[in-house]
């Protein structure tokens, strides 16, 4: 006789984990799935730090955005595991973060109401190009030299703002910046964090990252840069953040740059991340491509969509899910766990409020320089391919700005295929945006 007392404990949770995510199918079990989803966690968790730390710069909430970054990342992970069934974890991107605080919000003088309606409405946009399959359209337009170089750029401006957060490049009225003062302990503790972190990773340390970040944050308490202000306790308030959107420039020409240069980094680096993770997973079907990629791009888009809603910059699929494919994840257990992590990181806000601005100038140089990996991937046998792209990657931090690194690389990219007499390369979505960062350039400058 059989009843419910003489089922083996837990069967019916491992039945239904079975049957959702399909363990046995992939080679995997709810132990590795859950290693693999801690790994993922700790390997991105700098996100809870740096995040808040960028979007404060824009005016926001530091403790709302520490909220809305645990919750964004949260419930758009557990959209990825349960819908697509990956082992990827979402959270909000860097180098949009920063795109997000530095050009939409101090460069353009937006308010960052307004960014989060751009931010919006670029999540409601790649659902629409993901919903009827135009985004492929759109990857394959872009010349591979000038993707490699958005995100290479990306890296380089990244790199901009945390030599500049740290003190270590400062203005100067004769060269534009100089080197700052390197005996003053910012400047000590972030170069000794970066360095940390580096070799951290390099070790495969799992969270070696945010172990660089807590251990030069500890360092700078009795030198009074930062504050101890406990470990634990109930989540701040996320109310100054929560559907703040304000769609009052919508119509405005610079509005449209913005939620496109916000669509096509996502694209780009959701993209990467996608067929980087699921080939290292072996995910990939016998022709190469990834099985349920439209709910992979679906759950991507609302990530952007629902982060705006909350509080934060894009939320996109992140290339650190990597480590966790390593550690054995295979399905959307993994993220599910993630997502769990993500839930129990809301009652660490005073680690988060504690870490200071050269803390996490750390990790922006370390983020940067694995960024700037796509410079060596690039074609450098065709002139008029790779000049267009060093513009784009270079323009992104001296302008300060990644929407104009965009903008000059297809403008240039247009005008080299024309006088050289190749313009039958350059692809019609391809000159159709040279042609609007032309006007844009043009009226608004």
């Amino acid at each position: 006789m059989s009843d419910a007392s003489s089922r083996p404990e837990g069967s019916a949770p491992a039945g239904f984990l079975e049957r959702q995510f399909k363990l046995s199918e992939h080679g995997t079990n709810v132990r590795t799935e859950f290693i693999a989803g801690a790994t993922t966690f700790l390997t991105m968790a700098y996100i809870l730090f740096v995040n808040p730390s960028i979007l404060a710069k824009a005016g926001m909430d530091q403790g709302a955005v520490f909220v809305a970054t645990c919750i964004a990342s949260a419930v758009s992970t557990l959209v990825m595991a349960f819908y697509a069934n990956y082992p990827i974890a979402l959270a909000p991107g860097m180098g949009l973060n920063a795109f997000f605080a530095f050009t939409v919000v101090l460069g353009y003088k937006y308010s960052w109401q307004q960014a989060l309606a751009a931010v919006f409405c670029s999540g409601a946009l790649f659902f629409a190009l993901s919903l009827f399959r135009v985004r492929e359209y759109i990857i394959d337009a872009i010349p591979r030299n000038l993707k490699l170089a958005i995100s290479a750029g990306v890296g380089l401006f990244l790199a901009i703002i945390a030599l500049e957060e740290a003190k270590l490049v400062v203005a100067h009225p004769a060269t534009l910046v100089t080197l700052g003062d390197l005996k003053q302990w910012p400047a000590i503790l972030c170069l000794l964090g970066f360095v940390l972190i580096v070799a951290l990773n390099y070790r495969k340390v799992i969270g070696g990252t945010v172990i660089g970040i807590l251990v030069v944050a500890a360092i700078g308490i009795p030198l009074g840069l930062s504050k101890f202000g406990g470990v634990v306790s109930a989540p701040p308030s996320i109310a100054p953040t929560l559907f703040q959107l304000d769609f009052s420039r919508i119509f405005e020409q610079t509005f449209i740059i913005v939620v496109f240069s916000f669509l096509l980094v996502d694209i780009f680096d959701n993209a990467g991340t996608l067929i980087g993770v699921t080939h290292r997973a072996g995910l990939l079907d016998k022709d190469g491509k990834l099985p349920r990629m439209k709910q992979a791009l679906l759950s991507d888009s609302f990530a952007a969509m629902f982060g705006s809603l909350i509080g934060t910059s894009t939320t996109t699929s992140y290339i650190e899910s990597a480590s966790g494919v390593a550690a054995g994840g295979r399905t959307g257990l993994t993220a599910a766990f993630v997502a769990m992590f993500f839930i129990l990181a809301l009652f660490f806000s005073p680690l988060a409020g504690m870490v200071p601005a050269y803390a996490t100038a750390a990790a922006l140089l370390y983020v940067a320089c694995v960024m700037a990996q796509g410079l060596a991937d690039m074609a450098w046998d065709d002139l008029t391919e790779y000049a267009p792209a060093v513009v784009t990657a270079v323009a992104m931090p001296f302008t300060y700005s990644i929407a104009t690194g965009i903008g000059l690389g297809f403008i240039t990219y247009v005008l080299c295929k024309l006088i050289a007499g190749k313009i039958t390369e350059a692809k019609p979505a391809v000159i159709i945006l040279a042609l609007i960062f032309g006007l844009k350039f043009a009226v608004a400058g």
